[in-house]
Order: structure tokens, then sequence, then C-alpha cells
């Protein structure tokens, strides 16, 4: 049945009572492939919550790179992590209304006006009640690993995944920090125990990571250098509190492809020492811990450039995730590879009352409506975005939403 996409900000019902369909954007295994082709719009029967689950009217959402990954069906599909369902609704940042809940949920009442972070896990998984909800043998990531994502007018979630929206932000700006801003929070805050005094180098600081990472080490009094692609992106980083910054078009050979011979190798080295230096220069020693999430290309680097006792901490792996480098200034050195994976929702709610004082800021860069879902996608698929994309879904133009004074996001084109 032919969709309106035109219509998605109006519903017919009020908060506490579901339409029987909806409007979302669908993946289905069949059609994987390049986001344009592979994320289509259809009607679909809106979900019912069950205990402790809550159905939110979508408001905004905000696009990240899992969902070029689950139209592509790469590494694996997505299909694989929900088998039952023959459907996959992305989107793993949203802000939006609670429009109903299930039994069991007693703090979020229709009405409330939330963001959602994307952790989520079996309430029966011990690990939740007292180690980690992600050590939980349950837990995925919401809109990627499991369906009825943001990208509809309405979605399914834990009542745990929800936190109250920042009144200063409009609806865009508040879809546009969860799965980024979370995960780094979590990287340097919990994992690296970041303290002022601390020096870091952040890859991709201009990127959707490391907007935020520039920010926790400017916030926290550590001196952070980032590096970036470009002069004017090296602008925006100091504009949120880097030291300095480093653009890596004049490093290009440090970069690692995996098949260098012997003497490309030994050129590579060379270069990465002279990176070391150059970071060195600016920090006045070497960083204590490396923010990675570049992987293969870099992370012989960064195992080279952190301090003796020093951490590179990583959370994913965009260049790719088979990585090799020289161990020798890992073990003699005695630094440390700390692995970190989003948040759990005690992070996520001491980062959000960061960005309710406005002492953490999102970034973003456009605002598309609805209609542009599959575009957004295929504009990160094929690396032509400048930063943060957030989607209208409920909300019918930017600024709407916001209803107390305070800044709201840094408008700026950013990129990894």
């Amino acid at each position: 049945m032919a969709v309106d996409s035109s219509q998605v900000a109006h519903v017919e019902t009020e908060p506490g009572e579901l339409p029987r369909t909806m409007a979302a954007w669908v993946i289905r295994e069949e059609r994987q492939g390049e986001p344009t082709d592979a994320f289509q719009i259809e009607e679909i029967e809106v979900p019912e919550p069950g205990a402790f689950e809550v159905i939110v009217r979508v408001m905004a959402a905000g696009v990240n790179f899992n969902n070029v990954w689950a139209a592509l069906g790469e590494p694996v599909s997505v299909f694989r992590y929900h088998p039952d369902e023959n459907h996959h609704i992305g989107g793993s940042d949203a802000s939006g209304v609670v429009w109903k809940v299930g039994p069991g949920v007693t703090r979020w009442k229709p009405g409330d006006e939330v963001v959602i972070h994307c952790n989520q896990a079996s309430y029966e998984d011990p690990e939740v009640h007292g180690l980690d909800p992600l050590a939980a043998p349950s837990q995925r990531i919401w809109g990627y690993e499991t369906s009825w994502g943001s990208f509809a007018q309405f979605c399914k979630v834990q009542a745990q995944q929800l936190l109250p929206k920042p009144a200063h932000l409009a609806w865009e700006e508040a879809a546009a920090y969860g799965l980024t801003y979370f995960t780094a929070y979590r990287m340097l805050i919990d994992r690296c125990r970041l303290q002022a005094g601390h020096r870091v180098l952040i890859w991709g600081a201009a990127g959707g990571l490391g907007v935020f990472a520039t920010q926790l080490c400017a916030l926290t009094g550590a001196d952070a250098v980032g590096v970036v692609s470009s002069e004017e992106k090296g602008q925006l980083i100091r504009q949120l509190g880097a030291v300095d910054y480093i653009n890596r078009s004049e490093f290009a050979g440090m970069m690692r492809r995996g098949d260098e011979s012997v003497d490309e190798e030994r050129a590579r080295f060379k270069e990465s020492r002279r990176f070391c230096k150059a970071v060195e220069a600016i920090l006045g020693e070497p960083p204590d811990i490396v923010f990675e999430h570049v992987g293969k290309a870099t992370f012989p680097t960064s195992v080279l450039v952190v301090r003796p006792f020093g951490k590179v901490v990583i959370c994913g792996a965009t260049s790719g995730y088979q990585l090799d480098f020289d161990v020798r200034y890992l073990w003699m050195r005695q630094k440390e590879i700390v692995g970190s994976h989003f948040a759990n929702a005690w992070e996520a709610t001491k980062a959000n009352q960061l960005i309710e004082e406005s002492k953490v800021r999102p970034v973003l860069w456009q605002t598309m409506g609805f209609e542009k879902v599959g575009e957004a996608h295929q504009l990160l698929r094929d690396n032509l975005h400048l930063g943060k994309i957030a989607i209208l879904v409920g909300a019918t133009e930017e600024g709407q939403g916001k209803t107390a004074e305070g800044p709201g996001a840094i408008r700026a084109e950013v990129g990894a």
C-alpha cells in the first residue's frame, strides 16, 4: 500500500491510545543493498508494548552508520539478530513523546517528552542487576540488532531506555546525540577515568564521536589534541575546547593498509614516528589516553604514540577490524588496550544531565524530512555527509519542541 510521507506528522489518536498502523522505513532481507534501494517506506502495524516496554511517538530521529550496515547486510545481516521478524525498522537515536506504556511501567506516563538510549538487555539476566547490562548475553543495540527503531511514526523500547528530553533543545537537536555521545562518555569517563591533567589524542575529532570526546576533555580539564581532515574541522574542535589539532593529510603515509612490503612498512613506521613527535610537541608529553574508533588504519600508530602505562580505548573500527601492530610497544612499555561498547542506563543518565546543564552540546549538520531517510543513509555510505543528520518525523519543522531558554546544538560542517 502506498504511504503518503507528507502525513507522518499527523496522528489520529491521543496519548494512551495507539493507531492501528503507521508509516515506517523498512529494510527487508531480499532487498538488502545500497541504502536508497534497501530502505522502502511501508505501512506497518503499530506494536503493542509488552511488560516494561513503552511505545514512543517519534518526533525526530538521528542517523548513524549502523543502519548503513543494516541496509547492506554487512558485515552480517541484521536478520541474524532478530530472525523471528521479517522486517527491520532501523534508527538508534530518537526524541519523542511517550504514547503508551506496558504493564509494570511506573516511571513514565503518556505525554512525557523523552530521548532514547539504544542499549537493550533482558530484565532476567543477572548481569543487569549487579555487573553491567553490557555484559548480559541478551544485550542488543536497539534499532540495529533489534527492530522497531526510530525511522517510523512510533517506536517500541524498554522503559529503562528513556531519558528526560532537555527542555532547551528542539526535537531534532535532542535526537542528534545519544548513540555517539553516550559511547564517548563511557569510553573516557568510566573506562579510562578521565581527569584533569590527562593528555588525550582523539582520532576523527570532528566526527560524531570526536566532537563529544573533545567536549568531555575540555569539561574535565584534560588537554586534547584532535586529528581531523581539514583546517575548517580543526577550527571547530578548537571551538569545542581542544588544545590544537593535526591535519591527517599531512601524515597520510602512516595509515596502515595491511598489505605493505617490508620497505613500505619501514616508511609507514617512520611516518608514525613523525606523527608521534607532532602530538608530543602540542601536548608537551605523549598522551595518557588515545581515543580510537578507526581501527586498522590508525591502531598501530595509537599503540606507538600512547605513553608507557597509557591506555588505547577503542569502540569500533571503521577502517577495518582486523588489527596488526608491533606488540613490543605494548608489553615492553606496559600499555593497555581497553575495549568499550556504547553505555549502560546509568552512564546515559549522567551524560544526559550534562546536556541538560548545557555543559556538553550536540553538534548537528543537517536536518532532513522523513521522506529522505534512504537518501540520508546513502550520504553516509558514500562519505558525502559533513556531520550528524537528524530526520524530522512528528515534528513538522526545525525548532519545534524547545520549551526553555538555553543554547541549542552547535551548527557546524563536521565529519569524520
